[in-house]
């Protein structure tokens, strides 16, 4: 029998972790040619969630956990779960349901049908606020422009289907701010899309913010590609020679009309122009900088407190 592995990163999630592993259970009743494991990574949970967890995994012989030993980010328990796994394939879903287990045999289906990635593509109920649905467009069409990979309008959850195969080129990168959504693009394989109606959160409220939303997006943007560091040339170069072209038509201008060139205010504005420019470029090439300071140092992306397995 082929066995699967579902990851499950968890954070404060303890009204949760019992409902998706009862209904991820009720699915696999119905697959009943396969074997199944859940493993739950607890990724610094303040609440019970823990302890809900150990609870489960003494009840259930599926039901696995990894407690890290802090919050050390959605994407890093991802990973720690690939790396323990060892099902013929690895599902990776969120614990809130806003991932439906029943989508599971679709996925499924097309991994049998040949396929080494089977992604997900989310879309919204009405529900949902126009500016929810408009931002996101727009983060995957930004993000898509100026990085080096092609993520699919709705692609990028992290609720896909890996197999073993892609399991095991991700467990061998070791980089820093690992971005997976990025990274099962850029991996290549067979690939296939199923779509999904994202659902509400069981319970609790999502620790995702937008200050964690816009350090998500950096994170992909300066994980796959430097055209950032292209643009900031760019724009250095552009602002040049628009600041010499301004200021010859200014002289030429004052020449002609026989007016006096008035310095403090233009000089005062141009500074503080030019300064918010070179603070911006520093802070693209600071990003880079950064993100080498952390890999040069080669810490672990997770550190594990316990497990169950």
């Amino acid at each position: 029998m082929k066995k699967i592995s579902i990851v499950i990163p968890a954070h404060n999630e303890e009204d949760n972790v019992a409902l998706i592993h009862q209904r991820i259970k009720e699915v696999f009743l119905k697959l009943d040619t396969y074997k199944f494991e859940i493993i739950f990574v607890n990724d610094g949970s303040r609440d019970q969630t823990q302890a809900k967890l150990e609870q489960l995994a003494n009840q259930f012989e599926e039901v696995k956990f990894i407690e890290f030993s802090r919050n050390f980010g959605h994407q890093p328990a991802v990973k720690a779960g690939m790396d323990c796994s060892n099902g013929n394939a690895v599902i990776s879903m969120d614990a809130d349901l806003q991932h439906p287990p029943e989508l599971i045999p679709d996925l499924i289906k097309k991994w049998e049908e040949g396929a080494d990635i089977v992604y997900t593509i989310r879309t919204y109920p009405k529900q949902i606020s126009i500016f929810k649905r408009k931002t996101s467009i727009l983060f995957y069409h930004f993000l898509s422009s100026i990085s080096d990979v092609n993520l699919v309008e709705g692609g990028g959850s992290d609720f896909r289907l890996m197999d073993a195969s892609v399991v095991d080129v991700v467990r061998e990168m070791n980089e820093t701010d690992i971005f997976l959504r990025g990274l099962s693009t850029w991996v290549g394989f067979r690939q296939i899309g199923v779509p999904y109606v994202a659902a509400e959160r069981a319970s609790g409220e999502s620790s995702y913010n937008l200050s964690k939303m816009l350090r998500f997006a950096f994170t992909g943007i300066t994980a796959f590609s430097v055209k950032p560091l292209y643009l900031a040339a760019y724009l250095g170069f552009i602002f040049s020679v628009f600041a010499v072209l301004g200021y010859a038509i200014y002289v030429i201008h004052s020449f002609v009309t026989q007016t006096e060139i008035s310095g403090w205010a233009s000089l005062i504005m141009t500074v503080v122009f030019f300064g918010g420019l070179q603070l911006i470029i520093m802070g693209i090439i600071g990003m880079y900088l950064g993100k080498i300071f952390k890999q040069v140092k080669e810490r672990p992306n997770y550190i594990i407190r316990s497990k169950n397995f």
